[in-house]
This record gives structure tokens, sequence and C-alpha cells, in this order.
């Protein structure tokens, strides 16, 4: 079949995919080389997209209180509870929260419908757990939320600076066109952040600065480019405002406060001050942030200063976590924006929407935002929800309770593809298309629109989002203004609303797409209009405010609000894994993204560890004043002592003592609205469970235990279980655990060593077995979860037998590379460098986001020779 192109549904950067449908529901991905943002690559979790297209996981039918029913009844109970909440309680009684997991018709339907006829700014987005500081921060030094540079600033920059963003896990394909001009033209790198992550790799300068004080750095930088000749004089007497003002701050404050050692902060300002073409790249490190906007600013003002932005390889650059984080921004997805980045407390700005709309209502004030929303549901002001694709019951601050706001509201309506932690709290439930089956477009960080192709057919009852948006707003008497036939219909009336936009003098402008072939678009970077047509922001000024100067603005760095104390000692730091994203809907369906990290885990300082008399792969409770959570413990020294840190992605269906969110605070920035998700304060105690286990099985596991983490592999699923009291009777145990009481049961016991090693067969095949022991039990994980299905029950040994190879560990999931096999091939072929290591094994060759642990397992290998 012929390949369709489209654009990879994960994280910021938004490559293109070439998908082949096979006919059967399934499909093979590819990149596609013609697209601007990957130029081919993948990924590890886009290479895998086609393991994640099973329908087993999904709802296919409207469900009202739990039960299935018909559209008609979901959509008109929808409509009455909305439309009585604004007859009873007024209209900021009714909330939308969005997600950046939306296509653009899908948010540009919500927004018109929420802001311009229900008349209430209460909408926000998980963006705004992401990107909002940095959107405040643009604002607030250009006029408008404008990302200058693009993707090939990184090629031509001299020096890039990666502040609180580990691209090699987060954004790999970005990560690996930056190894790539760093080979080809010798780009120095320099990686700031409290952590040693894997884009340390490539780092000739890693600056693991305190918490926080990226305001204090940055600060300082602007100070050296001042008393260093630094500052582009003519630059900043044209188009800047405000200068005198941010040095005098950025001298007033203390360089000292990242404790930094002097030799490392002088080769960094010796650096960005000597150095013509700087990139800035910054990601959530800075943005998740009680003083994120504050941060993003102090770096925004060094690149003013400095006159080094909108031209090729300078520049600061945000870079964005979700498919769709900039398509929402651009709609006016966030509760203090209008669409197309129109401002909703300016009279004209209002005046312009409601008049293209032909509106009833707007609001003349920003809503409620992420945070403040739910505090609202709890307080009981929010009488009617709707939340769209996002799983706020986990991924909030504080998500404990979170959850029990959404389970306590009136009335709340749920649209996704799977069940989540926060459909079981809704009252109804409406079956959405995923990727693969709806049509629509997204903007990627450096503000390209691609295309999302269906390739598959809707299954069920799936409907795409905006059109269930245009359906209750039929419902609530509106129909005619959103009567759009299909979603090319929807983009061309927000292109055409972006020419307005572009008449009152703003960036964003993608009229000249209003009459273009919406099936046939290619990747387009914004803006698109007869004044401009893509390319850099602000080289030559021409700022978005109203005397089109930029604003350097004064900082006064600012740690984090919560202090460490006796009682909750650790700063805990969260984030992502490799190759695992959000909530893991849907990588986790996929059983090669599960091999390389399958459990949630907190990793500690030896010091600290050994002080709390933790040992290496036990279990910890980690607590806050907000929740307490139960991970794996990994010693290591990359993070320093006194820090901690744990990655999101479990849920109550994957691991519910491990929902890390429950642990964060829930403080936010006072410009941006933006959570603090990375200087919660925890205890970390040891558990002292009875006993540790792993299954694996052919079925379903349904686990009873203090603690457990479950994840699919090629042939069925597996689990890390722990518990506080031992079984009764573990032949019992087992059978419920895997549902398989009629099975006959084989057991090992070893009562000195007080192991238990029991299959579980039917038929001469062993469907599940259990393995259980005091300590942390010691198996070959990959080859028994290979031989579970098989005949016979020799996957009890826990180990392959004489001859039989056991690769190890995924290191490269892209190509199912074991480390066991890589390290063989270091020793018996003398590999010395990563390029070598990929010729004889492929492994680093596809995405390249495991090249910085092949880096590492080469620095063991000479470190063990000396």
């Amino acid at each position: 079949m012929t390949a369709i192109r489209t654009t990879c549904p994960y994280c910021g950067v938004g490559c293109g995919a070439l998908v082949t449908p096979d006919g059967q529901g399934a499909a093979t991905v590819k990149g596609d080389p013609d697209h601007p943002a990957n130029f081919g690559r993948l990924c590890s979790k886009g290479t895998a997209l086609g393991e994640t297209l099973g329908l087993e996981e999904r709802i296919l039918t409207p469900l009202v209180d739990g039960a299935p029913a018909t559209w008609d009844a979901a959509l008109d109970l929808a409509a009455d509870r909305f439309a009585t909440a604004m007859r009873d309680h007024g209209p900021d009684s009714v909330a939308f929260y969005l997600s950046g997991q939306m296509l653009t018709e899908d948010y540009y339907a919500a927004n018109k419908l929420i802001k311009g006829y229900i008349g209430t700014a209460n909408v926000d987005t998980n963006s705004r757990l992401c990107m909002a500081s940095s959107v405040a921060g643009h604002k607030r030094a250009f006029g408008a939320d404008t990302v200058p540079g693009t993707y090939d600033d990184l090629d031509q920059a001299d020096l890039v600076v990666l502040v609180g963003s580990n691209l090699a896990w987060c954004h790999p394909v970005l990560y690996q066109r930056l190894v790539a001009a760093k080979k080809a033209r010798g780009t120095k790198v320099v990686v700031v952040d409290p952590r040693r992550t894997a884009t340390c790799d490539i780092a000739d300068l890693h600056l693991a600065l305190a918490p926080g004080s990226d305001a204090a750095l940055f600060n300082a930088v602007l100070v050296a480019l001042a008393d260093r000749g630094g500052v582009d004089d003519a630059y900043v007497a044209q188009h800047v405002s405000g200068f005198d003002a941010a040095l005098a701050a950025a001298r007033a404050s203390d360089p000292a406060m990242t404790v930094l050692s002097e030799a490392d902060l002088a080769t960094f300002l010796d650096w960005f001050t000597a150095t013509d073409r700087v990139v800035t790249v910054y990601s959530q490190g800075i943005n998740q942030s009680s003083s994120g906007t504050d941060k993003v600013n102090a770096i925004l003002n060094c690149h003013l200063a400095s006159g080094r932005i909108g031209r090729p390889g300078s520049g600061p650059f945000s870079v964005t976590g979700q498919p769709n984080a900039m398509g929402g921004r651009e709609v006016g997805g966030l509760a203090n924006m209008l669409a197309c980045h129109l401002d909703i407390e300016n009279p004209a700005h209002r005046a312009a929407v409601q008049g293209f709309w032909n509106s009833p209502a707007m609001p003349d004030r920003p809503g409620l935002k992420a945070v403040e929303m739910f505090d609202a549901v709890a307080a009981g002001r929010i009488k009617a929800l709707w939340i769209i694709h996002t799983n706020p019951a986990v991924s909030m601050p504080d998500a404990n309770a979170v959850a029990a706001a959404i389970k306590g509201c009136d009335f709340v309506v749920v649209s996704d593809i799977t069940r989540t932690d926060t459909t079981r709290l809704a009252d109804v439930i409406l079956p959405a298309t995923a990727w693969g089956e709806k049509s629509g477009t997204v903007t990627n960080s450096d503000r390209t629109i691609s295309r999302q192709r269906p390739f598959l057919p809707a299954p069920g009852q799936a409907r795409d989002d905006w059109r269930m948006i245009a359906d209750v707003a039929a419902r609530m008497g509106w129909g005619d203004a959103f009567g759009w036939a299909d979603a090319g219909a929807v983009f061309a009336e927000y292109a055409a609303l972006s020419g307005v936009a572009g008449d009152l003098g703003r960036d964003f402008d993608i009229s000249g797409l209003a009459q273009a072939d919406y099936d046939a678009l290619p990747p387009t970077r914004w803006p698109v209009s007869a004044k401009k047509q893509g390319g850099r922001f602000f080289g030559q000024g021409g700022f978005f405010t109203p005397d089109q100067r930029a604003r350097m603005l004064p900082i006064t760095p600012r740690l984090p609000v919560a202090r460490t104390a006796p009682r909750y000692p650790f700063r805990l730091n969260t984030g992502r894994v490799r190759d695992q994203w959000h909530t893991m809907t849907r990588t986790a369906l996929s059983p090669r993204l599960n091999q390389h990290i399958a459990e949630p885990f907190v990793e500690i300082h030896p010091d600290d560890a050994a002080a709390l008399g933790l040992e290496p792969a036990t279990l910890a409770r980690v607590t806050s004043p907000q929740g307490a959570a139960i991970l794996r413990v990994a010693i290591t020294d990359r993070v320093q002592r006194g820090q901690v840190f744990a990655p999101m992605h479990w849920t109550a269906d994957t691991a519910p003592t491990g929902r890390v969110d429950a642990l964060v605070a829930p403080v936010t920035d006072p410009v941006s609205g933006q959570p603090e998700s990375k200087a919660s304060i925890v205890s970390v105690t040891a558990l002292q469970p009875a006993w540790y286990g792993f299954a694996v099985s052919t079925g379903p596991q349904t686990p009873n235990a203090t603690y457990w983490a479950r994840a699919r592999h090629a042939g069925g699923w597996r689990s890390e279980l722990a518990g506080m009291q031992l079984p009764a009777d573990w032949e019992a145990y087992a059978r419920a655990l895997f549902n398989l009481p009629d099975a006959t049961c084989l057991s090992v016991e070893d009562r000195v060593r007080g192991t238990h090693r029991l299959a579980l067969m039917q038929g001469g095949r062993t469907l599940a077995a259990l393995f259980a022991a005091p300590d942390p039990v010691q198996l070959v994980r990959g080859h028994i979860a290979a031989q579970v299905g098989q005949a016979g029950a020799a996957l009890l040994a826990g180990r392959p037998g004489a001859g039989v190879a056991d690769p190890g560990p995924t290191v490269c999931a892209c190509l199912n590379v074991g480390l066991n096999t890589i390290t063989l091939a270091i020793a018996a072929q003398s590999l010395t460098t990563v390029d070598q290591i990929g010729a004889a094994l492929q492994a680093g060759t596809s995405c390249g986001s495991c090249r910085p642990e092949l880096a590492a397992l080469l620095a063991q290998r000479l470190e063990a020779a000396e």
C-alpha cells in the first residue's frame, strides 16, 4: 500500500512519519526523509508507533455512569448539564481542561465554544504544566508568544547552551542534530542542569548548579556581556528598552547562589561572551519553577543585550514537550489568551474575535489556570467540567487532591481513547479517534505546521474531538456557528481569523493558508501571509509591543519556595525516561519500549543512600507534605547529595504506588501559573518488605501486593512485586495473581534461602511463573519473559541454560540490542567508539538516544582495563 505522510504524536519536535498500513489494522512506521524537522530520523518511541495501534485498550462506545450509551444520550446529557450550570450558576461555573495532544482544529473548536458561546475563559491545558512560563516570558519581552528561531540554528551555532533540558532523552532527534553539528563544525555544548543526564555525554561543560538558581547564572552572563564589550549597543539603542534596569538588577544578584566553582563559571562566561553564534535551548528545568518566568526573561535579557536573536545560529529557543503545545498556544488554549496570539485583556482584540465569530459572549478577563481550576473544582465553584485527552488525576501536582476534586465535581465529561485514572472519575466518557484515525494539524517547536493524516478507519463509535464539540454546541443552540463539514473547514476558519490578528499587528498570521489545499498541505513554518513568510523573528527588531521595542526586565533570582528541613531533607526533581511518554497510555502498549526501564524509581546519591541504609534495587518510601510513593532505589552520582530524581509516568494501572506527581506541591509561578514540579521537598526511608517478587505471564495479571509495577512484554505481561506480609499459601497467591485456578502448578521452594518459584501450566505449556525471595529477585528477566508460553518449565531456572545466549537488559530499544550483547562485542572486537559499536551491532544507529549509554559502557570498559 502507499505510504501516508503524517506527523509523530509524541514530543514537540514534530517529526514527519511515513506510515504504510497493512490493511489489517497494523502499519509500519518510518521517518519521513523530506520533513524539515527530522529528515527521516525517528526516536525509539516514534519507531515503535506501529506497536501501539491495537484496540484492546480502546474506549469504543460512549459511557454514561459506566454503562454503554448512545451518542445522542451522552451528548444530550452533556449539553443539558453545561446549560444548567450556566443558567443556575453563571458561565464561570463551567470549565474545559484540554491537552497538547489535541489537534489544532479540535483546540480551536473547544476555545470557540467556551469563550465565544459559553462565555467564560475557564479553559486551560496541560501545556500549563510544561510551557506556560516560556509563554509569559516571551510576552513580557517580545509583546507576543513568539519563538524567534528555527531548528536550523542548531546546525549553525558555535555554542549551544542546554538549560534544564535532557535533550538526549526528551527530544532525541534534535539531540542527534546537535551531535551531527558538533561533529561537523566543532560546536561547543554546555549543559546547565543539577543532574547529570544522558545529554551530558556531548557536553564540553556541565554546570551542575543549585536547583532554581538559573536566573542568577544568566544575570552573571548579562554582567559579563556588559563588562567585556559583548553588548550590541546599536541593537539595544534601536530595538530594546529596559537595559539599564536589567543590568542593575543583574549586578545586584550573587552568582554564588549557583554553587558553581569559580573555574566552571569563568569558563562559561568566557565562552558565552566571546562566541558570536549562541543558541540557548531551554525546557522544563526552566519552566517548571515558581520563578520560571523570571528565569526565561533572564535568558532573553542576555540574547537581547547581545543582539544574538533572529540571526542564523543565534537566539533563545524553547523546546516543547507535546506534539501540539504550540498549536494550543496559537488557538488561545490557555486561560489568559485569545485565539491567534490575541490578548484577552485587550478590548480591541476581544471585539475582533467576537465580531469574527459573531458570538453572543466574550470574557473580559483571564480564566482559571490549571492549579486554580482544580482548586475551584474542589471548592465546588466549577459545576461542570470537560476534560479532553489528558490525565490530570495523575499528571497534575498534588495529584491525589486533584483526583478527589474531579470525583467530587457535580458533572464531569472526559473525552479520551483509553481508560485512565481520570476517565474512572467521569460521569460521561466520550470515545475519541486516535493518532492514525484523525485528520488535522499540529505545530512544532520551531513554528512548523504539519498535517496529521488518517491511515486507519475510526474504530467502534469513536468520533473526532472537533465533531463532539460541535455536536454539543449544536445541542446548546449554536449549531450554525459550528457547522463545519470536516477538519479542513475548521482550519480554514482558523486561518482566516489569523488574518484579523495580522491586521491588528500580531505575529501569528497564517491567512495565506485559508484557501490552501488542506489535504496536500506540506510542512509550513508560520507566518504565512502577504506580510511575512516563515523565517526568523527579531533580527531587525520589529517586536510586538506598542512601540515595537523589546523589553529587558530586572530579574531578582529566587530559590524554590519550599525549603528542606529535617522532616523533609531532600529536594525532588521530576522528569521523564527515554522510552516512555507522559502517563504511558500509548508507549506502554509497546513491549520493546517497556524493556529499557519497566518500573518507577528514585535516584539517590551514594552518600545519602548509605546514610539511610538503602541498598541497590530495594524499595524506598518517598514522602512529601502532599503524599507518598514507593519507588525502586537507584543509587547513582548522577544526582547531587540532598537531591533525588523520580520520573512521572506511572499510574494506577501500571504502578499505583508510583504516582510521583502525588508528591509534588501545588506551588506556582505568580506570573505564568506554571507549577514548580522540580523542587518539592521529600523524605526518603527504606521500605522493609517481607518478600520481593517477579511475575511473568501470557495473560493479564491482578497483583495484590504492597508494591507492584506491571508492563507488557512481547508474549504477555511482567510485574515487579513486593509485600509487607508473606502469603499464607504461595500456590493460592499465584493462581489468584494470574487468574489460572485450574492450571497445573509446579513449585520449587528453598527453605534455607526463603525463595519460591512457581510455574502454572496447561497442555504442557507454561502460562505464568512467579519468583519470590526475601531480597530483590535476581533473574534474567528478558530470558524468562521470552520463555513464557513455551513448552516445559525450564524457565524456573531463572537464567538461560548452557550455550544459550543472554542478550541482557535492552539498551537500544529501536533495534533491540541488549547490554550483554554490547559488552561482549566491546571485549571480543576491541571496540573503542560508539560508532564502532554501531557498525558491529547497529546499536545507536537509529534514533541515537542510547548513544550516551553506549559511551558509558565504553568508559566502564576502559576504567576496568586500567
